[in-house]
């Protein structure tokens, strides 16, 4: 089957090398779908999604429902242009089963991790918060569950030691582009074939909240610096101090034993304690209200001293 036409679904930054990608291997969209202007900033002012903003650059038509389940208009607007496919990447909405019936190719994602591990809102951030060493994409056809649908194209790629979700998301997008246009192209000659996830080997990346970056010294300091990777920008890593909060922005395990959360000062070092024998050193903070700065800094401004605690 030759593609000619396919609708694109998609919202943030993670999903425009996918469009871009599409556009330039030739396939026709006749439609792109994205998230409705959202207010941003100090100034509240309504700005478009990434992928509005590609599509507009890209002189493609656009639609921007606020719901999708029950849309009359929306479905129509679909089912007039009959795509053989609908590629959905970040686009933020369950894709109900009308619209997964309707193309004869079905809804493919790309989904930011080797499924049957880590389905769900935040893949990324999770593989990293838990101490992989290696993550990937994986294409699939969408059903009714939570990226539970049969598997297409996988794909791996290595996660650095430095590596944040802010650095590692931009290198799968890229890879994600290449691996969807490969899997269309696959589908189109037959030479792609669907496979099931085994749900033995599930595991989940939900949705990050606030609470996920209050760090937890009963955690050993190399589970701590994981999770502060994985959740950098969002929700980062916090404690507090003398009843006020405190940013960690940067940390590193040392193989030192203290009481958990317990402050020791190393010459010019701070440490804290964590579990299993093991301590955090860090090296910039900010606390409430404060910029950002490096420990020295906190030091000299705080004199913190070795009877106290961080998180109480």
């Amino acid at each position: 089957m030759k593609i000619e036409r396919l609708v694109y679904c998609g919202t943030p930054r993670f999903a425009v090398p996918v469009l871009e990608k599409l556009v330039e291997a030739g396939y026709p969209i006749p439609l792109v779908v994205t998230q409705p202007d959202k207010p941003k900033g100090r100034g509240m002012e309504m700005t478009a999604s990434p992928v509005k903003q590609c599509a507009l650059h890209l002189r493609l038509p656009i639609a921007q429902p606020d719901k999708i389940k029950n849309n009359l208009e929306f479905r129509a607007q679909l089912e007039a242009i009959a795509p053989q496919a609908i590629i959905v990447v970040g686009y933020g909405r369950i894709i109900p089963q009308w619209m997964i019936e309707l193309p004869p190719l079905g809804n493919l994602n790309l989904h930011a991790s080797l499924l049957p591990k880590y389905r769900g809102a935040a893949p990324i951030q999770w593989a990293i918060a838990r101490g992989e060493t290696v993550t990937g994409n994986t294409t699939m056809r969408i059903d009714a569950g939570l990226d539970t649908g049969d598997m297409l194209l996988q794909r791996e790629m290595a996660i650095a030691a430095e590596d944040t979700s802010e650095t590692l998301a931009p290198r799968l997008a890229a890879m994600g582009a290449e691996l969807m246009v490969e899997t269309l192209r696959g589908l189109e000659k037959g030479s792609v074939s669907a496979t099931p996830q085994d749900p033995a080997h599930a595991t989940l990346a939900p949705i990050l909240t606030k609470e996920e970056g209050r760090i937890d010294f009963h955690r050993s300091a190399e589970e701590i610096a994981h999770r502060l990777r994985g959740f950098t920008p969002w929700p980062g890593a916090y404690t507090t101090f003398r009843g006020k909060g405190l940013a960690i922005a940067a940390l590193r395990p040392v193989a030192i034993q203290l009481p958990c959360a317990q402050i020791a000062l190393v010459e010019s070092r701070l440490l804290v304690g964590c579990a299993t024998g093991t301590a955090i050193e860090l090296l910039e903070v900010q606390p409430e209200g404060k910029k950002r700065m490096t420990v020295r800094d906190f030091v000299n401004g705080y004199r913190p001293h070795a009877s106290e605690r961080l998180g109480s």
